[in-house]
């Protein structure tokens, strides 16, 4: 067969896009699995082991040098990075030392950019290019695009449609920026109030609230149409990261769940995301003993991702690892190794290697001794090679730069995205009759703000105090004496004093700001900003809870506060005491008048 790559047909793709009936599901499955064989015969050993590797790189353009890339790949661009592996796919990052992102413009030209090199090299096959743009913190394209509430707060809203909508407008305008794959959304079920790393980005304690928001967003991504205006969705991170006490970032996090148990709590949005035919699954760096004894991590367990996801759960999709440069799955094995247990395990697409050349030589090498065999690398890039068609993502591998006003962040998306966000704002406590507040007189906003957050500096304070015509003073996330004393003194010129939080568990410092700030007599709002645990730490008569800060999220909070809407969320999680034993808050708590 001649190495020449041929692009599908208009009439193939299009049919694809337009399957509504089951009678007409099986031709159309037909004519996927037929393309990318030829696809796959088309390809070398070399550039099959390629497609299974999402790559990092540095810079913000596709032809932009950048001395990471050479430190790493021996080459200066993005561009080149790709043409030289001959990778399946790019992430966009802008965490940890990687910042690939400034706006939409920006993105899209990146995009056609690294989708010029794939095309023009030796595989002529188009990028999946990722992102994680979950919502709230977790949000690595923000405004002028559309910034979203977190997952939490979508669940405290309790409507799937909400969900769905949120996912829709999301996945539209990645795309429109030539972004195709979003790992979103978060399957995993919060049952952990300590959990460090999942917290609000989960939508809920409730396996079956949490499967109902998971199956809307996937509609939302993967929603029925042209598939050149959809994302593939991400499930993540199976088996379940909700009960971990630990950061996987940082180290292998125990989760000592009985088998029992985590099928009744972690495994039912995973469930529902299969059953609601989600493009993708994410593993999760974790060990789960008494399910699988060995130790591994779940990335690299046979157990969680062939005997269960495959075999029992039927999923034939593609599974994704979490990055390959966390430490969770770094402890026990050197980098060549990782990804061939991963492949042995049963995964499929290898995020994030620190290095392209070893982990793909890894790979190359166990082919090549026979440890692993060609037809086991072919069944994963078979997968990936279906998840692109299915996307729309040989037809369309480019973006519409000049389509960008009308795609991205229009007045219409905010529109709904407000509204939406509306519904999430919860009252805990209104033990002092303080809201509403139509007329609240001279107001101080004080308390959390992060200017150094990823994607864009955190700036709640000043986003409220706008909303509420007040005034703003940040304290950060630790804040000295010095800023406590000058919050103090302005607090004691105020007529009320909004305090926002973030983390009071850990830091010792916030919880002595909003201690102090009681204590001066005025009325105090304290809002826990991100995570709903807050209140558990210091006891305020008046308590709200927005799940996320971005600046939906302070808007919303601003129109509880001033009685232009009634509250309307419900607690997707139990809060409680300092003693997490003792439930302060139980699920399903919120006021409203």
């Amino acid at each position: 067969m001649s190495r020449r790559w041929i692009p599908p047909t208009l009439a193939a793709v299009t049919a694809l896009a337009t399957v509504t009936t089951p009678a007409s599901a099986a031709p159309e499955a037909d004519a996927m699995t037929s393309w990318a064989n030829a696809a796959l015969r088309h390809l070398t050993l070399e550039q099959r082991v390629g497609q299974l590797f999402v790559a990092t790189v540095w810079g913000k353009s596709a032809d932009e040098a950048h001395p990471e890339n050479k430190k790493r790949y021996g080459v200066d661009t993005p561009a080149q990075v790709v043409q030289r592996y001959q990778v399946g796919g790019v992430i966009y990052f802008n965490h940890a030392g990687t910042d690939n992102i400034d706006d939409p413009v920006q993105l899209t030209r990146f995009s056609n950019g690294l989708q010029r090199a794939a095309l023009t090299s030796g595989a002529h096959i188009p990028l999946l290019i990722s992102i994680d743009q979950e919502g709230g913190n977790v949000t690595r394209v923000v405004a002028p695009a559309s910034e979203y509430p977190s997952a939490m707060a979508v669940g405290a809203g309790r409507n799937p449609e909400d969900a769905k909508r949120l996912a829709a407008i999301s996945g539209h305008e990645l795309r429109a920026m030539g972004i195709n794959q979003n790992f979103a959304p978060v399957a995993d079920v919060n049952s952990n109030p300590i959990n460090p790393v999942i917290a609000a980005r989960s939508f809920s304690s409730d396996p079956t609230l949490a499967g109902q928001m998971v199956s809307g967003q996937i509609a939302g991504y993967q929603r029925a149409g042209w598939p050149g205006d959809t994302v593939s969705a991400a499930a993540k991170h199976f088996p379940g990261h909700g009960d971990a006490a630990d950061d996987s970032h940082y180290g292998l996090p125990t989760i000592n769940r009985t088998e029992d148990q985590w099928r009744k709590t972690d495994l039912p949005p995973f469930k529902a995301a299969i059953a609601a035919g989600i493009d993708s699954i994410m593993t999760a760096h974790i060990a789960v003993p008494n399910i699988d004894p060995s130790g591994e991590p779940a990335t690299l367990s046979k157990r969680f991702m062939t005997d269960i996801l495959r075999n029992e759960l039927k999923y034939d999709g593609v599974i994704v690892t979490d990055s390959l440069a966390m430490e969770g799955v770094r402890k026990k094995h050197p980098d060549a190794e990782i990804p061939v247990l991963a492949l042995e395990a049963g995964v499929d697409q290898m995020l994030m290697p620190p290095s392209l050349d070893t982990t793909i030589k890894g790979v190359l090498d166990a082919v090549r001794s026979g440890r692993i065999s060609e037809e086991r690398i072919n069944q994963s890039v078979l997968r990936i090679l279906k998840q692109k068609w299915k996307r729309g993502v040989f037809l369309k591998p480019f973006a519409d730069e000049r389509a960008l006003p009308r795609e991205v962040g229009t007045k219409q998306s905010l529109a709904e995205i407000q509204r939406i966000s509306d519904r999430t704002v919860t009252v805990l406590r209104n033990d002092a009759k303080l809201l509403p507040m139509p007329n609240p007189g001279k107001v101080l906003v004080t308390g959390w703000n992060n200017p150094a957050f990823p994607g864009k500096p955190a700036e709640p304070v000043a986003a409220l105090a706008k909303e509420l015509g007040a005034t703003a003073l940040s304290t950060g996330a630790s804040p000295t004496t010095a800023l406590i004393d000058q919050a103090v003194a302005a607090a004691n010129g105020s007529d009320v004093v909004v305090v926002l939080t973030n983390g009071l568990r850990t830091s010792a410092p916030q919880r002595t700001l909003l201690t102090r700030l009681l204590q001066t007599g005025k009325p105090v709002i304290a809002v826990a900003a991100q995570v709903p645990y807050d209140p558990g730490f210091v006891d305020a008569p008046t308590w709200i809870t927005t799940y996320a800060w971005r600046d939906v999220s302070m808007a919303s909070l601003a129109k509880v506060i001033l009685g232009k809407i009634s509250p309307r969320g419900k607690l997707p999680v139990n809060v409680p005491t300092a003693d997490p034993a003792q439930i302060l808050f139980p699920f399903g708590t919120g006021l409203t008048w």
